[in-house]
């Protein structure tokens, strides 16, 4: 069985992930108003990391390159360096595999000169630099499938454990904002100038935010070998129905198909509750109500993280996935803060208040560009 091992969570709200979930038991969000950023005329809300905190922080561990790594490269490394650390594994042993996963990389180094080979702008090449920082020498994966990247890298970490070619994946999601990223989803009228409402029906669109999250995962052959409260991942599924290039399927086919194969042989009643992607944005969170209606998991709580930390993209599978871990073995369920009156097509039961639960799985959906959903279900022992 595939277990979670270790993890850590950069974002505006922390540097690590207990600092990111206490905040977030707290009900306080990481989101802030920007105005003349990245010289856009359109100011919005959103989640962005501090370059003079990242640069203190990396400052402080150890390197033999003296290659200057990019604002995205220095957060990937500084969450799985934290990571790695808590795991106390050798991350240059070839029984460990890099898994990277980003939406944009280093797109922003597109937009003007700067001081960086040309390959750098390659996602390869960023995940190959973050593995070689700990001297891994296999070929980091790297996968780049919308939104959904967080969550598919982990089930691609999954097949390889289970494939028994490595003994540990170490799972990596980063992202970092520019105007490249800003002014397309504004292109879209997607985004909000006020703090994101999942499921709400005032919501105005969504806030994107930058973070980098890590989760470590290895394989145990029987569940007696794990301590009580160990995090297990027990299934994952990707479907896409390739509806259209950015809007979701109004049936909802993907993200159902997912959820059905995530949930092969699982009893609905045994989930705690369901991590939504939760964006705010008018046709996804429509699109999710249907899928968990079709599912008839209308009574079981849904929450949204997006409103702590915006929309990490290509971290976000990731960061969630660990927040929500955080809090199944606690043995409670978050607050989807903004949210005060349904305006969904489908009736959820959208978790208002942090409240208790004793049921020892959640459900992760993500959906992305393009039709493509994921769906991932864990377990705590």
């Amino acid at each position: 069985m595939i277990y979670k091992v270790s993890d850590n969570i950069i974002s505006s709200l922390g540097f690590t992930s207990s600092e990111n979930y206490s905040s977030v038991k707290k009900y306080k969000s990481g989101l802030s108003f920007y105005e003349n950023m990245f010289d856009i005329p359109e100011p919005f809300v959103g989640s962005l990391l501090e370059n003079e905190k990242i640069n203190e922080a990396f400052s402080k561990i150890a390197t033999k390159s003296d290659i200057e790594y990019t604002k995205l490269e220095k957060t990937a490394i500084l969450s799985v360096y934290d990571a790695v650390s808590e795991a106390n594994i050798d991350p240059a042993d070839n029984s460990v595999l890099f898994i990277f996963s980003t939406t944009k990389g280093n797109i922003e180094l597109l937009e003007n000169n700067n001081k960086y080979e040309p390959e750098r702008v390659y996602l390869w090449r960023s995940a190959q630099l973050i593995a070689e920082f700990f001297d891994n020498k296999n070929e980091a994966v790297v996968v780049s499938n919308a939104c959904i990247s967080g969550v598919a890298a982990q089930i691609t970490a999954a097949r390889y454990l289970n494939a028994g070619r490595y003994k540990y994946i170490i799972v990596i999601g980063a992202e970092v904002l520019s105007k490249f990223i800003i002014s397309g989803f504004q292109s879209f009228k997607a985004l909000s100038v006020e703090m994101c409402k999942p499921f709400d029906k005032n919501r105005t669109g969504l806030n994107l935010g930058e973070a980098a999250a890590t989760i470590i995962y290895s394989k145990a052959e029987q569940e007696t070998d794990l301590h009580s409260g160990t995090i297990i991942y027990e299934n994952g599924a990707v479907c896409n129905d390739a509806n259209h290039i950015s809007g979701p399927s109004r049936t909802a086919e993907g993200l159902f198909n997912a959820i059905n194969i995530a949930m092969n042989g699982i009893d609905k009643e045994t989930v705690s509750f369901i991590n939504a992607h939760g964006t705010a944005t008018p046709y996804n969170d429509d699109m999710e109500s249907v899928a968990i209606g079709r599912h008839e998991m209308n009574d079981t709580p849904v929450n949204s993280l997006k409103p702590y930390f915006g929309h990490t993209l290509g971290a976000a599978g990731i960061l969630e996935t660990i927040i929500s871990a955080y809090a199944l073995q606690e043995g409670i369920i978050l607050k989807s803060m903004g949210f005060e009156d349904l305006g969904v097509v489908s009736a959820v039961n959208i978790n208002k208040d942090i409240i208790g639960s004793d049921k020892k799985r959640f459900l992760k959906l993500i959906s992305g560009f393009g039709g493509s959903n994921a769906a991932i279900i864990m377990r705590k022992i």
